[in-house]
């Protein structure tokens, strides 16, 4: 890739300062990890300070130095911490080194604009170091459990043959007890018995909340709006409680399609929030066209609108099964024992029973969620790409 802006190599005032920041920030972690982040914070800066002005006195070869400062940072982690801490120590090795060299060599320059001051060069790196710290504090979690739902024993910590990667230390039984125990698979049938049904009527309602509201004619349409999408918005413990009484008067707390309407009035803002986003690049001479042909208001939605916004529906409907399929509030509310589902089973292992199987369900539960969240993605783009064919 061609250079935006020439590169030359950075003095040690701007280059060891700026390195040992970023090894005080790891040290910290590090420390913390051993017992004292002070002491974590100390080591860091001052051995990736020494590290920069290596680098910067070329000594060695680049790849090569590249190597050393990877196997240093490796070794020392296998010393602190074992085996999991040498992948570790070897990750950070890579970044440091890498990073020593994009500073030293002015690297970071040649991807910006040339006309850039160095204040907003700097805030474009940092905005992006930001964006990945909250990537790292959102997805942190998920890593955390994926590998305990594995664990050979019943705890929610890693054991010590799990962080030697010792096979004995890794077991599939909770995987086997999710499958196999009857509490848990009644659940899993509960949630895939009320979840797509759920579905069905979200979008169904949803889907003709957002064409009737798309209609410019149609009086008092931002408040309906506002109205329709508030039990995405209401706290849910509001949304559960408001949803009991008034589901108590008409006798249907307890049973299964008192819990699925419940689910449908959750999932029809999803559903017509997407539709509406996808009617925007709409064409309505289209409909006025079939009109004129005499295709009837039924005919002309199927087989002229349908299409075109189909991506949009499809997106509304996953997003509303996974609403229905993780939601436990508004279950516990309104359903029954007979009607425990998927989140509610896990709510009451973490509150009574302390059950690793707990992880291994909301490992398959995350699972889940990536695969229509991906499919969801794909529609999106297939959808703006739609968009982008339809006429102007």
């Amino acid at each position: 890739m061609v250079a935006l802006t020439p590169i030359s190599r950075k003095p040690m005032s701007f280059v060891v300062p700026t390195v040992a920041a970023a090894g005080a920030v790891a040290g910290i972690f590090v420390g913390a990890a051993q017992g004292s982040s002070l002491l974590g914070l100390l080591v860091g800066a001052a051995l990736l300070a020494v590290i920069a002005v290596i680098v910067m006195q070329d000594i060695l070869p680049e790849r090569m130095m590249k190597w050393i400062v990877t196997a240093g940072f490796a070794i020392a982690g296998f010393i602190l911490a074992g085996l999991p801490a040498l992948i570790i120590g070897a990750l950070f090795g890579w970044f440091f080194g890498w990073f020593s060299y994009w500073l030293f060599e002015g690297r970071y320059r040649g991807k910006v604009a040339p006309y850039l001051t160095s204040g907003q060069v700097l805030w474009h790196f940092t905005f992006r170091v930001i964006c990945g710290a909250i990537f790292v504090f959102l997805i942190t979690p998920i890593l955390v459990v994926m590998p305990l739902s594995f664990n050979a024993q019943d705890f929610f910590t890693f054991t010590q043959e799990m962080l030697r990667f010792d096979p004995a230390g890794y077991s599939l039984k909770h995987y086997r007890d999710f499958l196999t125990n009857p509490e848990w698979t009644n659940a899993v049938a509960n949630s895939l018995r009320i979840a797509p049904v759920a579905t069905l009527l979200s979008v169904s309602l949803g889907t003709l909340a957002a064409i009737g509201l798309s209609q410019s004619h149609v009086p008092g349409r931002r408040a309906i709006m506002a109205i329709l999408i508030s039990p995405m918005i209401v706290p849910l413990i509001i949304s559960a409680t408001g949803m009991y009484f008034f589901y108590a008067k008409i006798g249907i707390i307890g049973t299964y399609w008192g819990v699925v309407l419940a689910h449908t009035v959750l999932g029809i803002p999803f559903v017509i929030i997407t539709v509406t986003a996808t009617l925007v690049g709409f064409d309505n001479s289209l409909t006025r066209a079939a009109a004129n042909m005499g295709a009837g208001p039924v005919k002309t939605f199927f087989k002229i609108q349908m299409p075109l916004i189909l991506p949009g529906v499809i997106s509304g409907g996953l997003f509303a099964f996974i609403t229905s399929f993780d939601e436990v509030v508004v279950v516990i509310f309104i359903g029954s024992a007979k009607l425990q589902t998927l989140p509610w089973q896990m709510f009451t292992g973490l509150r009574e029973q302390i059950s690793p199987t707990i992880l291994a369900a909301a490992t398959i539960l995350v699972g889940i969620s990536i695969i229509l969240l991906t499919i969801v993605e794909m529609l999106r783009r297939r959808s703006e790409r739609l968009r982008g064919m339809s006429p102007a």
